[in-house]
């Protein structure tokens, strides 16, 4: 296992540049998840890490060497990609142990770290099985356990789940959680899924346009987002934005609709901010501003519904078991306490 730094990383194609002096410190047997929209820059620096792209500029360390120049073979990483790359002529106890063989270890080492991997993975029953007759699931775990027999100081997941259906994407989620606990191999991942981010990672990097948003833990982003951007990234749905400014002690919208303030605000009269809160700080009562029902989506354990307020469409999850329709006129009341205000112009969190 190894701490992973990456100070100052940058990355051209020619003139355009991908990576803009990208910053992060891995610490020995985290779980550090990048994740952002397509286009940002993720797997770009995963594929650097692994030394599968060369780095334009800066420096990245695994453990105490730097490996800019070091051959991907000799970074000690495992790489799991989104497409498995299994070999479709060999069985699952050849695709397992065939690093192991390119390395020329001793049958005897192969087959028992073989064993042991297909073992933490429930594989033994299919290790005579060749890969067109497993399930996508049971691809992913044979890419998973061909990773653990190295015994890497560094694991690197591409987008591993992108290919599985939505209820065996939950499921290998926490496979690969209970995995990396049991192991506690350092080990970065690579996803678009928010979702995946919160509920696996112990540290989350959001980037956007080759640039570095924020670094904190899952809770640290929802609860302390740095800008809109990450704000509105993290979290499903959404948090709602409101523009508008700062008016007596209120928060007033660009279409005249006062909401509160959280307490301890000192701002200007006039100063234009947005107003952010998340649908489930949303409360549908009578005591808050009005508006008319758009939408309605029950989910299940707690229901969505779109309102408009004044030219605003705001978002509510509540747990109760409304009678709303399309038409209603209901009443919105945020948790003031977890509003959040940030910069009209250049969309950083204010503090108070």
């Amino acid at each position: 296992m190894a701490s992973v730094s990456v100070a100052n990383a940058r990355k051209n194609y020619g003139h355009l540049e991908i990576l803009h002096g990208v910053d992060i410190e891995i610490h020995d047997g985290e779980f550090v998840i990048l994740v952002g929209p397509s286009g940002c820059g993720k797997s770009t620096l995963l594929r650097m890490i692994a030394g599968l792209e060369e780095i334009s500029g800066g420096r990245i360390s695994i453990g105490a060497r730097v490996v800019n120049d070091v051959a991907p073979k000799e970074r000690d990483i495992a790489m799991v990609f989104q497409s498995y790359a299994l070999y479709p002529h060999m069985t699952v106890r050849e695709n397992m142990g065939f690093s192991l063989r390119l390395a020329k270890a001793p049958k005897e080492e192969i087959a028992a770290r073989v064993r042991e991997a297909a073992q933490i993975l429930s594989l033994e029953h299919l290790l005579e099985r060749h890969p067109r007759n497993l399930s996508g699931g049971q691809r992913q775990r044979v890419a998973m356990g061909r990773a653990i027999v190295r015994n890497p100081q560094v694991f690197l997941f591409d987008e591993p789940l992108s290919n599985l259906d939505a209820k065996l994407r939950v499921q290998m989620r926490s496979e690969i959680k209970q995995l990396q606990q049991r192991l506690k191999t350092t080990t970065i991942y690579v996803t678009h899924d928010q979702i995946e981010a919160m509920t696996m990672a112990d540290k989350i990097v959001v980037m956007r346009d080759g640039y570095v948003e924020q670094i904190g833990s899952p809770l640290d982003l929802y609860d302390r987002p740095a800008n809109l951007f990450v704000a509105g990234f993290i979290g499903s749905p959404g948090m709602n934005f409101i523009k508008g400014k700062c008016s007596a002690g209120n928060f007033v919208s660009d279409s005249n609709v006062s909401m509160p303030l959280p307490d301890g605000v000192f701002l200007e009269d006039g100063q234009k901010v947005t107003y952010g809160v998340r649908p489930e700080d949303l409360a549908v009562d009578r005591g808050g501003v009005r508006g008319e029902v758009l939408l309605v989506e029950p989910t299940g354990a707690e229901t969505q519904v779109t309102v408009k307020v004044g030219s605003d469409h705001i978002v509510a999850s509540v747990r109760e078991r409304l009678d709303l329709r399309a038409g209603d006129n209901v009443q919105l009341s945020p948790n003031r306490a977890k509003v959040h205000l940030f910069d009209y112009a250049g969309g950083n969190r204010l503090s108070w």
